[in-house]
């Protein structure tokens, strides 16, 4: 008996996510391995115009990212069901969603999305140019910092952004990467301008295999994962995921090693202070553990002990 698609889709998807769960970042002597994508979801319609997230958490569940950068994501728009595209499909995936509207739709918003294993320590949504407005989302973890966006069509608009972009990026000491469609190919002006600052970390050269649009038979490179300055240790894998239909692009995907943040911060032990007696803070000023309390804190990290930031240990 063949199985029903709904079903058949469920289960692949929750035999990914279990062995997904077991997945961590590779870290060994401060070096960590990121799984990074970008993917132009068309608010979720296929090349056949129909809207099925199911296939497209089918695709980014198969590449198993640590963090995934969206763009053409509906949120609460009436083409597509007046539904959260980017929390839906976080839920299908396990992972948090933070959308960047760029336009209102039809009652809702338009915009991109990231879709991380890790809850961003803060968020900033920047408005960029365009003849249809577009936005720069950019997501704080504690080792990094990621961005995606969707420019403009106009090369006036994108190469302004591109100033708006590398600002962002150098304010940051955290690394910091940047995914997204940005409407120009490998040898135009706003490649060069942004490749004096940046690292393109996807496979530029002309190839079909490193074409991303359109995805039933790619003829064009227009989709990016890059880095600001040279942050990374090596890169492992670089491809374009060969999907023709779940949408109008096809995904790209990188897996980086790079010099883990924290490494270098002080390191502090739990186990060694009196945890009752202190205040800890997160990353974004809020508490997690009270003077003259019980609780104790069950994850390691960066934290905010004493008015200096610590990389505790939890023993």
């Amino acid at each position: 008996m063949t199985m029903k698609k709904p079903l058949y889709i469920f289960c692949s998807i929750t035999l990914c996510c279990l062995l997904w769960s077991l997945r961590s970042f590779s870290q060994d002597d401060g070096i960590m391995t990121l799984r990074i994508m970008s993917y132009n979801i068309q608010h979720g319609a296929g090349m056949d115009d129909v809207i099925d997230l199911d296939r497209q958490a089918a695709v980014i569940q198969a590449a198993l990212p640590d963090i995934v950068g969206l763009q053409e994501v509906d949120s609460c728009v009436k083409r597509s069901g007046y539904i959260n595209e980017a929390a839906v499909l976080a839920g299908k995936l396990g992972m948090h969603a933070t959308f960047g509207p760029a336009i209102p739709l039809t009652r809702g918003k338009y915009g991109v999305a990231i879709l991380s294993k890790e809850e961003p320590l803060s968020v900033r949504n920047i408005p960029l140019p365009g003849e249809e407005k577009r936005t720069l989302l950019v997501c704080e973890f504690q080792e990094y910092v990621f961005a995606s966006t969707h420019l403009d069509l106009k090369e006036e608009n994108r190469l302004a952004s591109a100033d708006i972009i590398l600002e962002e990026a150098a304010r940051w000491e955290k690394p910091f990467f940047i995914c997204g469609d940005w409407n120009d190919t490998p040898t135009s002006t706003l490649l060069t301008k942004l490749k004096k600052k940046m690292h393109i970390l996807n496979n530029t050269t002309a190839s079909s295999t490193n074409y991303t649009f359109p995805a039933s038979k790619p003829t064009t490179l227009i989709d990016y994962i890059a880095t600001y300055g040279h942050v990374i240790k090596s890169i492992k894998k670089r491809t374009v995921i060969n999907e023709p239909s779940a949408s109008d692009h096809r995904p790209v995907l990188v897996e980086i090693t790079i010099k883990q943040y924290t490494t270098g911060v002080q390191a502090t032990s739990l186990g060694s202070i009196p945890v009752q007696n202190e205040e800890i803070y997160d990353l974004t000023g809020r508490i997690v553990n009270r003077k003259s309390s019980n609780c104790k804190l069950t994850q390691g990290g960066l934290y905010i002990l004493k008015n200096e930031k610590r990389l505790v240990a939890v023993k």
